[in-house]
């Protein structure tokens, strides 16, 4: 089933990401995240900082659909998106009086826009995924001399960072976050909960640059292990899960230290899981998205 249109699927979709990110902030509690029960690693945000980030970037994610509607991955639409998402950078930026919020789901889920702007209405996560992967594959020939924290990262330990978990389509996206999301969901597990899950198999795998940033591969070992525990003990909803949760998140607080690549992931989880419903009830989907949880009014 097609898109009705691009504009119609440049908002719809805009509307999911945002809404995604929405999701994502509000979820409590993280683990060394912004979240509504404290600021977690992050002394210069809130929840509040959050949502009014996500709400910030709906235009940029609309443009980002708007122009990959009924193309194909080449090196200009990934140069076109790269313009947009920078624009969005400083409008992010502008409403969070300079504090980076939300650099690295810019990136992520302004990849997986433009994909599902590609595909058409239903397509299966895994493709979309895939389809982001080769836009990812593309350089931008305009982009400043990397100099984030990921980037120095990624040099300094030889890890793939967010680019890389781009160019491989998103692997603990469609191999982890989702099947753990969805296996939890028909274990009867509260969504909240669910969603939790999926953000700790994310975390217990992925080299998360935001922790090795912030506390070296001692840190990222900790928090791996710490969000395996959790889930050895029967994940978020258990007893004895919710017990280890809550170390580990006085673990990553002692040391300063978010999963904030994680948390990027478990969006673009959320992103894919909204997408992969049939395609009638896409269409259909007005204010409130995902389980209806969201306000993604701007």
């Amino acid at each position: 089933m097609l898109w009705r249109n691009a504009e119609q699927c440049g908002q719809l979709l805009a509307d999911i990401a945002v809404a995604a990110l929405l999701d994502e902030a509000m979820l409590t509690p993280k683990p060394g995240l912004v979240d509504f029960k404290s600021s977690g690693s992050h002394k210069d945000m809130d929840v509040s900082l959050m949502l009014a980030s996500a709400r910030s970037l709906h235009s940029a994610f609309a443009a980002m659909g708007l122009a990959a509607y009924g193309r194909k991955p080449t090196q200009e639409l990934r140069e076109t998106l790269a313009r947009i998402g920078r624009e969005g950078e400083r409008h992010m930026l502008q409403t969070t009086g300079g504090i980076n919020t939300h650099r690295g789901a810019i990136w992520a889920l302004g990849l997986l826009t433009a994909s599902a702007a590609i595909c058409s209405i239903g397509e299966t996560p895994e493709r979309i995924a895939d389809i982001a992967g080769t836009l990812a594959q593309f350089p931008d020939r305009y982009a400043l001399t990397p100099g984030s924290n990921g980037a120095r990262v990624m040099q300094t330990y030889g890890v793939k960072g967010a680019r890389g978990e781009a160019m491989d389509g998103f692997p603990h996206v469609v191999k982890v976050g989702l099947p753990v999301l969805r296996d939890s969901r028909r274990r009867s597990i509260p969504e909240e909960q669910a969603r939790l899950n999926a953000l700790l198999a994310i975390m217990a795998c992925l080299d998360d640059t935001c922790l090795i940033h912030r506390g070296g591969m001692e840190t990222l070992r900790i928090a791996k292990l710490g969000a395996r525990k959790v889930l050895d003990f029967g994940g978020a909803s258990s007893v004895s899960g919710w017990e280890a949760l809550q170390r580990l998140d006085q673990d990553l607080l002692v040391r300063n230290a978010s999963p904030g690549g994680s948390a990027d992931l478990l969006a673009a989880t959320l992103f894919l899981d909204c997408l992969s419903i049939t395609s009638l009830q896409v269409e259909k989907i007005g204010g409130d998205i995902l389980h209806g949880t969201a306000d993604v009014s701007v």
